[in-house]
């Protein structure tokens, strides 16, 4: 068993060097069809994806249009709403004013007949 010099050691170290070249350059030619082939597996995943991507962006359209119409559904509702209690507001303040009215007539009424009894009392 001998010492390896330094040429040795340069020698083994050239040959280890130069075999990992080798190793990463001697890769082989990718065979046209198969290159076909994954090109049309790349391309048919990125329609796949692109009609995925669009078929989410309806849905989020469809939905955004769906809440705006929600929400103009609901201030429709709620302006008609209060548009219904002002009528019913100005509906009870007439019949308030009405009920009261009637009834100052009546107390007038109760009042007069009061006063011609005491003053056929009178006679």
């Amino acid at each position: 068993m001998s010492i390896p010099n330094f040429n040795e050691r340069k020698e083994a170290a050239e040959k280890a060097r130069q075999a990992m070249l080798e190793k990463f350059k001697a890769k082989p030619q990718i065979d046209p069809a198969v290159a076909a082939e994954r090109a049309a597996q790349a391309q048919a995943r990125e329609a796949k994806r692109t009609a995925a991507e669009e078929k989410r962006k309806a849905r989020v359209l469809a939905e955004k249009n769906a809440r705006a119409e929600e929400a103009r559904l609901k201030e429709m509702f709620e302006a008609e709403e209060a548009e219904r209690k002002a009528r019913e507001a100005v509906e009870a303040e007439r019949a308030a004013a009405e009920a009261a009215e009637i009834l100052a007539f009546e107390q007038k009424a109760r009042r007069d007949l009061k006063y011609a009894a005491r003053k056929a009392r009178q006679k």
